[in-house]
């Protein structure tokens, strides 16, 4: 049976990057960097994958080590290609994505200003907009308003407090107390 021995030789700069091991504190992806980029909240991202918002702090940290199939949730939760999740050293995020970011928080804030305009000039200006945002950008159709105060929630979601309406008397110090 014969055997052969292959070696290689790495030259002073090439150590680091072809033997497959990574720096400590090397950047491995931007999933928080397009997060922002597009306005997508920390409770909207764990609602998205389905995991509570600590796991998503940690996971976006541009060093963490993510398995294959983190990346690919974040890929699909973000709407991006999975190359511009992954760090490049020489380049930046490429300008559809940069783009796409912009225009999406443009149309949180022009679906705001059609749910917050009273009158009428300033509430179909805002929905002009929004059609000319659809007409670049027809995904856009789902995106929907900046939270005016914290976060809405459906019904499903409420928990406890939708079994005690506020008008229940336990809910006052005094009636309470006496």
């Amino acid at each position: 049976m014969a055997s052969a021995e292959l070696s290689v030789i790495y030259s002073d700069d090439d150590q680091g990057r072809f033997r497959g091991t990574v720096q400590p504190g090397q950047p491995l992806h931007r999933i928080q960097e397009v997060r922002r980029l597009q306005g997508m909240s920390l409770r909207t991202a764990a609602r998205q994958l389905g995991t509570d918002i600590r796991s998503i702090r940690a996971q976006e940290q541009a060093t963490t080590d993510l398995r294959l199939t983190d990346i690919y949730r974040w890929q699909r939760a973000l709407d991006v290609p999975i190359a511009e999740l992954l760090v490049d050293e020489d380049e930046s995020l490429s300008r559809p994505v940069r783009e796409r970011g912009a225009m999406l928080k443009i149309m949180k804030t022009a679906r705001s200003i059609v749910d917050s305009a009273c009158d009428g000039p300033t509430k179909r200006m805002a929905e002009n907009l929004v059609e000319q945002l659809l007409d670049l950008m027809p995904e856009l159709k789902e995106v929907s308003p900046w939270h005016s105060v914290g976060q809405r929630r459906s019904l499903d979601e409420m928990g406890r407090i939708a079994e005690q309406p506020l008008g229940d008397p336990s809910y006052y110090y005094r009636d309470a107390c006496e």
